[in-house]
Parts: C-alpha cells; structure tokens; sequence
C-alpha cells in the first residue's frame, strides 16, 4: 500500500533531481576540502594553502580555506534540510554528488593548484611523485563513483524503489 505522503515525494522527485546532485556536489567539496585543510594542514603540516610567502600568510590562508570549506558545508546543510523539507531528498543522487564534489576538489587540488599555479605540493622534501599518483588516482576514483550512483537511480521510480535512502524504524 502506497501513503499519501509518499505519492506526492514521487511525484515530486524529479523536480529536485539535479538539485540533489548539486547540493551533494557542494556538500562533498566542503567535507574534503575540511579534511584536506584539518590533515594536511594542521595536523601533519605538510604545507598551507599558500606557501610563496611567510608562514603568517600561510596561516591566513589556511584560515581562509578554511572557513570557506565550512561555509560550503553549513550551506549545504541548510539546502539538505530544504530538500528534506519539501520530501524531495534522493538519497544515492546525494550521495554521489557528494562522491563528484570532493573528488572534483582533490583533482582541481591536485591538478591547478599544485602543479599549474604551484601554491603548494602536498608534501615538501619527499618523491613527490607517488603522493601526486595517490591523490589524483582516489579523486578520479571518487568521481567515477559519484557518476555511478547519480545515473545508476535510472529507472529506481519507476520500478518503485525506495529513493529516500534508509527507511526510519
């Protein structure tokens, strides 16, 4: 027996298709670039966000990135709940932009920021190599997965899958 509620969330899915997807896109961003900044940065201090000056200026920008990873991940939250608000949530679509978007920032990372405007390397003093190979190989892993899962729900309405995610107890 199908409820009410959940006719008018199917009906309404694809409405909020895509901004699911955008709204794991912005939310995976935030997560990773938090992670990179929290490990990399502050925990291991492998380097800052911006190493061609002094290490006050560096602190200022990890400060920087830092708060926009945290702004990208609070406003997405705020959107989630919107989505949730609306019984538009799609669970696997969410998850996969989460997927593209933080593999999307370890790529752009590791590609422009590292190698073509040489901010910063991940790490100083090492073979750089197998820590480039490492990063750039898991973000285009992340990003493959993410496409995986956004166009692997083809079909779930219509076949009348649960696309809510885990359903509460």
């Amino acid at each position: 027996m199908v409820k009410d509620n959940q006719k008018f969330t199917n009906q309404h899915r694809f409405d909020y298709e895509r901004r699911n997807v955008w709204i794991g896109v912005l939310f995976g961003l935030g997560v990773v670039a938090f992670i990179d900044e929290t490990v990399f940065h502050q925990l291991l201090h492998w380097h800052h966000f911006y190493d061609k000056s002094t290490t006050d200026i560096g602190l200022v920008s990890d400060g920087l990135f830092h708060a926009f990873s945290w702004f990208a991940t609070i406003g997405s939250s705020f959107m989630l709940a919107d989505l949730h608000r609306r019984h538009a949530f799609w669970f696997k679509k969410w998850l996969g932009g989460i997927f593209i978007g933080g593999g999307a920032f370890q790529l752009y990372d590791g590609t422009i920021q590292h190698k073509v405007m040489n901010l910063h390397q991940i790490r100083y003093g090492v073979d750089i190599l197998p820590y480039d190979a490492i990063w750039n190989v898991l973000a285009l892993a992340m990003i493959v997965v993410g496409f995986i899962l956004v166009h692997g729900t083809k079909g779930e309405e219509k076949r009348g899958l649960n696309v809510h995610g885990p359903s509460p107890s």
